[in-house]
């Protein structure tokens, strides 16, 4: 949690508070925590670079197949303009990636489960992609019926995800909630194409 930082530099700042200003603590007796700048700043950028790569290699699956069997297809009501998921999905991917960062800076036990789980659904949301919109040209709609399989598993690996990040950083839960959200729409999105395709 949040608090165990604060918690973890309290204790140690009251046990070398006894013998005075020692080995370089602050008058308070609370030794200052050591800067990891470039540590954090890498891994920041290693979170952000990996969601990227995530949304182009999706992306490539898209570009062809949204001006092609997807343009005619029949589409939900309720579905926006193309336009509109683009922009959607960079906030989005840039989120996650803060999330993640937030969590992989903590000192909580469960940081390992929680963003190895992280790492599953990034690879679902990877999956999700190419078989919705590049197998549908072959498969038919055995392909978006295979999707919805994906993207229910997604939403669920994203739903425990939000689940394991809240208590390590409730930011980095947060954080997972518009994803969460997006992701339970865009199944929808995916039922209606693989019933009406």
């Amino acid at each position: 949690m949040e608090s165990t930082d604060g918690v973890r530099d309290a204790g140690a700042g009251s046990d070398a508070g006894a013998g005075g200003d020692v080995g370089g603590t602050s008058g308070d007796g609370v030794r200052p925590r050591p800067r990891r700048t470039a540590v954090e700043l890498a891994a920041l950028l290693a979170f952000l670079a990996a969601s990227a790569l995530v949304a182009w290699l999706g992306s490539q699956a898209t570009i062809s197949n949204v001006t092609g069997w997807y343009a005619a297809a029949n589409k939900a009501p309720w579905s926006p303009p193309n336009w509109v998921f683009g922009p959607v999905w960079t906030v989005l991917y840039a989120a996650m990636a803060v999330a993640a960062w937030l969590v992989w800076r903590s000192h909580s036990p469960n940081r390992r489960a929680a963003l190895t789980l992280y790492g599953i659904q990034l690879a679902l949301n990877l999956a999700w992609t190419p078989v919705f919109f590049g197998l549908y040209p072959v498969w038919g709609p055995a392909a978006l019926w295979l999707a919805l399989g994906i993207i229910v598993a997604l939403a669920l690996a994203v739903a425990g995800t939000v689940l394991l990040f809240g208590p390590i950083r409730r930011a980095a839960g947060l954080l997972m909630l518009p994803y969460l959200s997006w992701v339970i729409f865009a199944s929808s999105l995916n039922v209606w194409a693989a019933a009406n395709n």
